[in-house]
This record gives structure tokens, sequence and C-alpha cells, in this order.
């Protein structure tokens, strides 16, 4: 099997464009040890640092064009498509959307720089929407410090990154087994709770239909609004008599 090294030093600059907008797109894969040995490779001599980082942030202008168009188009709806990549995917969109509606544009640059979030941001910010020429400006500032940070970092850390490398190959299979175990057993935990509270939430919930039904009869119910305040100000509606919480402010209350 090739191994990621011997990827980047046979294809270049070619791996660091693909792997970096797949995950800057969404994907669950880990960017920062790619970056980290672009980086080491261009300090060795054997790829240009400028066309590293040129190409991780190309790529990731692609990632977030992309998202910015499906938001733009679909609303906050598109971001339900990264609930399919997402172990906690209703956490990670509301704090998304919180984080979002307190930072605008500077969240873009800041998302970069945490997993699974640049979509996210991405898609928020074409759903708003946010001129295209603002949202190219901060995504093109976010996109070059994460590349070049990691990059130049990896460059500077050449040779000890080189000295890990060569012990983590002579650990070989037995550390490559440790790994994918302990990565297999978080997801499924993961996905057994989510599937447990899920399934509880099932048996409490109320239907539109009943809830007309009711409310029509006069009983006296509590609705409560739990929406973010960025789903309040792209979709301005509302059942009539609900009180409106934050969920952040619901969160620290319950807790």
């Amino acid at each position: 099997m090739t191994s990621v090294p011997d990827l980047l030093i046979e294809h270049g600059v070619a791996v660091v464009f693909a792997w970096a907008f797949v995950v800057q797109a969404g994907v669950p894969a880990p960017a920062i040890p790619m970056l980290l040995g672009a980086g080491a490779l261009s300090g060795s001599g054997r790829m240009h640092v400028v066309l590293a980082v040129a190409a991780a942030m190309a790529a990731t202008l692609s990632a977030d064009v992309l998202w910015y168009s499906l938001g733009r188009s679909y609303g906050a709806r598109a971001l339900g498509m990264l609930s399919r990549f997402s172990l906690d995917p209703d956490s990670l969109i509301r704090h998304a959307k919180e984080r979002f509606a307190a930072h605008r544009l500077r969240y873009v640059v800041l998302a970069k720089f945490l997993p699974g979030v640049n979509p996210l941001a991405a898609g928020l910010a074409g759903a708003v929407p946010i001129r295209l020429d603002r949202f190219l400006l901060y995504a093109a500032a976010g996109a070059l410090l994460w590349a070049g940070a990691w990059i130049t970092l990896g460059y500077l850390c050449a040779d000890v990154i080189g000295l890990i490398a060569t012990g983590a190959f002579r650990g070989g299979t037995p550390l490559v087994i440790v790994i994918a175990v302990g990565f297999i057993a978080y997801v499924v935990f993961k996905y057994v709770r989510r599937h447990h509270f899920l399934s509880h939430l099932q048996k409490a919930r109320m239907t539109p239909i009943e809830l007309k039904r009711r409310l029509e009869a006069g009983d006296h119910l509590v609705i409560v609004d739990l929406r973010t305040a960025l789903d309040i100000e792209t979709t301005p509606y509302g059942i009539p008599g609900a009180r409106w919480i934050s969920p952040k402010r619901w969160t620290t209350h319950i807790s």
C-alpha cells in the first residue's frame, strides 16, 4: 500500500491540492500531517514551498466556493449534507451557526483551522448571504494562513519530521493496527450514543399536525423555539406564541 509520504514524493503538488480540497470540503481526513510533510519535503529540496502553499490555498478556495454556492442556492438546508460525514452533526452545525452569527466573516478565517467546520462557515456565508467579493477576500486570507502556517512549520522542522517519520515507519503494522482499533472504537461509541438519543427523542416527539390540533383546541402549551439567531435571521417565521430561547442559553441553564 502506498503511504502518504510516498504519494507526496511521487506526485508532489497534485497530492497537496487534492488532499487539501477533500479535507476543506468536509471529508473527515487529517490535513496537518500532509501539510507538515509537504513542508518537510520542501525543506529537503524535493518540493517547492511556494507551489505547495499555492496548491493548498487554491484547493481550499475551490472548496469554499463550492459550499458558498450550495449555501446560496439551498440556504442552511445545504448544511444537512454534512451530517453524513459528522459523528455529532447536530451540535456541530448549531455551534457553527452561533459562532458565525457572532463573528461573521472572521469565522470564515478561523474555520480553516477547525476540523470539519470550514464547509459550514462557507455554506453559511452563502446562505446569509454575504457578498461574494467580501467572502473571497476573507476565505483567501484564511486559506493562506492555514496552508502557510503548517507548511512553513514543516519546512522549518524538516529534520525533526524526517526522524519522526523514520521511527513511525520502523513501528510498522502494530502501530497502524493500534490506531485503527482506537479510531473504530471511538466511531462505534459515538454512533451508539447518538442512536440511543435519537430513539429516545422519537418516542417523545409531537407531530406538527397534533400540535396544530391541540393549539386549535385551546390547550395550554408551552412552546420553546430553540433555533439559533442565524436561523431566525435567515428564516424569520415561527409558531404563534412560541418563546425563543437561544440554544446556548438553554444548554447553560440545564447544565
